[in-house]
């Protein structure tokens, strides 16, 4: 019986709720021009806040808004590297002492990969 109910209605396909008594939210269509010379209009909320910046739906390029609103310039931090983060620690001097040091033990055996300091192993023949 539970299959009947659903006969004749695609789930998800159609909604049976009328639209009357819905009050829908104000809204504004604003205008965006891209470098390549597309303009184009996105629908937003009155109240919404608007960018200066909307991606270009045709090129991907950053569109400016129409009205002449420039984003705002941020203070950007430059990239902190490995590097710079190293020398808040240590001194180059003292980096080059721990370099000459390391290198030493790389080549006196002491450190490093295994296989690099085995000896060398000679495959026996077998006498006949």
């Amino acid at each position: 019986m539970a299959e009947r109910t659903l006969r004749g209605a695609r789930l998800g396909g159609q909604s049976f709720e009328d639209e009357r008594g819905i009050e829908f939210a104000a809204r504004q269509q604003v205008g965006y021009r891209c470098p390549q010379g597309h303009e184009f209009e996105i629908t937003m909320a009155v109240e919404a806040e608007v960018p200066a910046v909307w991606e270009c739906p045709r090129c991907g390029h950053e569109a400016l808004n129409a009205d002449g609103t420039q984003p705002e310039l941020k203070n950007e931090k430059p990239a902190r590297t490995h590097w710079d983060m190293l020398l808040e620690r240590r001194s180059e001097k003292e980096l080059e002492e721990i370099l000459k040091e390391r290198l030493e033990l790389l080549r006196g055996g002491e450190i490093g990969p295994a296989h690099l300091h085995r000896p060398a192993t000679r495959k026996r023949r077998a006498s006949a």
